[in-house]
């Protein structure tokens, strides 16, 4: 119902700080049109790309193509869903932004917004293996229902290396947790050489960051970006 899955849109008060940042971990800038006429940049580890605006706007928001925004609302109204923006006139990029029960943004729009990396130009960044984005789910049997209705498979609940649940798609996984592991959303990345790249992220002055989530079963890092994202580093199992 949502389309392909292009994006981890990200707002920031300053892209060049946040580009700067990405690159240092080893993410790779794609090429971006000119659909936005605010700044905006990609960087792609392979397997997620992060898609930085310099605006004010919800952030994260996942962002989805979707051709034919006109259509899909009378679609996205039949399942219940009705967008809280739309902006569908000949002006600017077609545009949805609906809400997932718990408030996280989810974004359509009518095309892409940057060129995908050629097969075998980006390569796995210092934070390891980008395993899914896991958000914070109050009540999981609701959010279950809004994202299996876009798509999403859900798996049965794991409680390794933390308690969540896991769903699955052909181009994203996501994963719920208790907020009270953690209140923000979290970019979760298998890192088996965890002691390696911790030395590294300090020979570098990449700072960890204090908040990190309550009750993982494994070793891990938390990097916090320049503008607020959370990067959750997870060593191999014990």
């Amino acid at each position: 119902m949502f389309g392909r899955f292009l994006e981890l849109g990200i707002a920031t008060p300053d892209i060049a700080a946040s580009v700067q940042f990405y690159e240092r971990l080893g993410f790779t800038q794609l090429l971006t049109g000119d659909a936005w006429p605010h700044r905006y940049g990609v960087l792609s580890d392979g397997r997620i790309n992060l898609g930085l605006h310099e605006r004010a706007m919800p952030s994260p928001s996942l962002c989805f193509v979707l051709p034919d925004l006109a259509r899909a609302r009378a679609r996205l109204a039949m399942a219940h869903i009705e967008p809280e923006l739309a902006h569908l006139d000949e002006q600017r990029l077609h545009e949805l932004r609906l809400r997932d029960p718990a408030g996280h943004a989810v974004t359509l729009l009518e095309a892409r917004t940057f060129s995908p990396a050629p097969p075998g130009s980006t390569a796995e960044s210092l934070c390891g293996y980008f395993s899914h984005l896991s958000l914070p789910q109050p009540d999981f049997r609701a959010a279950k229902r809004f994202w299996e209705s876009a798509g999403l498979v859900a798996l049965p609940p794991v409680r390794q290396p933390y308690a969540h649940v896991p769903l699955t798609s052909d181009a994203l996984d996501l994963a719920f947790h208790r907020p009270s592991l953690c209140e923000s959303a979290l970019l979760v990345f298998d890192c088996e050489q965890l002691p390696r790249q911790r030395a590294r992220l300090a020979e570098m002055n990449i700072a960890l960051s204090q908040k990190s989530p309550h009750g993982p079963n494994r070793a891990s890092v938390l990097i916090e970006a320049p503008e607020g994202t959370l990067l959750w580093l997870l060593g191999p199992k014990p």
